[in-house]
């Protein structure tokens, strides 16, 4: 089934993603977000590529995301020991800053760090890997008509004159249909269009390149110095919280919350409302909330911790096993 809200369009295609990318080129290695961007635009959805040697290191590093201020003292801490300012490019911003971020760091593991006197000598436990090959951003549109078409013509050529991502792509369903043509020359020809069907769920079949998008990566040159870090930060970001972290926008906690097969997708679903809900609905203040009882919690019936928390238990599990394949994928 295809849900009504567009949240689960959007569930549904990081799914598709995660199943079938690249769906115009064949299996590429990748993790898929969503809600992300800058402050500028935010996509929602979010494939981040990545060379399963180098993402393997990376995995070194944590499960959370390392953050800017993290970034800026891992990426740059030296081999050996030295003065965190002498170590560390300028920030641009007070170095105080940059001190509680080396102890943030050494707190988690990610650098070492030692006192020479009043100094804080900082040293790299391991090289911070380079594991994001290509960014490629979705805009999910199920029901594309006339006014949706010109709102995301904005957004998408946006997208294609930053060229912050590698690829742009809309997503809009099909259900069988074929998508009305005079919609689809709204949109800047360097987006792809992927036509979906998730009538049956969702599996690796469920997607057909309506239209090729064009490679946004620069040519002749790198990118400067300030797009290369938003980038990264964005990988960060996906990395740490992926896409189904709905759960932390959500009440997993109450009696009917449920997760619901749609094909090779788990989604949310509402017992008491017989719908998949969005974060707004699906919060304290509903009148159907009926948070479960502190037996369930306390004592480990019928899940230890609850149904709420082996709900999260069971996404973060399927979060894991998506990452172990993305760095299987670098092995003979």
């Amino acid at each position: 089934m295809t849900p009504d809200a567009e949240f689960g369009y959007e569930l549904l295609v990081c799914r598709y993603a995660e199943l079938a990318w690249h769906p115009g080129d064949g299996p590429r290695p990748a993790i898929v977000s969503r809600q992300l961007g800058t402050r500028e635009r935010r996509w929602d959805t979010v494939v981040i590529e990545v060379d399963p040697a180098a993402f393997a290191a990376r995995r070194a590093f944590g499960d959370r995301t390392v953050d800017s201020d993290l970034l800026h003292v891992v990426r740059h801490a030296p081999a050996d020991w030295a003065w965190y300012r002498d170590a560390l490019p300028d920030p641009g911003y007070p170095w105080r800053y940059v001190r509680k971020a080396v102890h943030r760091a050494a707190g988690r593991g990610l650098v070492e760090t030692r006192r020479d006197g009043n100094r804080i000598q900082v040293r790299r436990v391991r090289p911070y890997p380079d594991w994001v090959t290509r960014i490629v951003a979705v805009e999910n549109k199920p029901d594309l008509d006339r006014s949706a078409a010109d709102r995301l013509a904005d957004q998408l050529a946006h997208d294609v004159e930053t060229a912050l991502a590698d690829e742009v792509w809309l997503a809009t369903e099909t259900t069988g249909d074929r998508i009305e043509r005079a919609l689809l020359r709204e949109m800047p020809v360097e987006a792809g269009v992927l036509a979906t069907d998730f009538s049956e769920g969702v599996d690796s079949g469920s997607g057909d390149v309506a239209w090729h998008p064009s490679d946004l990566s620069p040519t002749g040159s790198d990118r400067n110095t300030e797009a290369t870090t938003r980038r990264l930060e964005i990988a960060e970001r996906a990395y740490g919280k992926g896409w189904r972290s709905f759960h932390d926008t959500m009440r997993p906690d109450c009696r009917h919350f449920e997760l619901r097969r749609a094909g090779r997708a788990l989604v949310p679903h509402c017992a008491a409302k017989s719908t998949l809900p969005t974060a707004r609905e699906c919060s304290g203040s509903c009148p159907q909330f009926s948070p479960e009882p502190p037996q369930w919690r306390t004592n480990g019936w019928p899940i230890d911790g609850g149904p709420g928390k082996g709900i999260r238990r069971l996404l973060a599990r399927r979060r894991e096993r998506e990452r172990d394949g993305v760095e299987g994928d670098g092995e003979p």
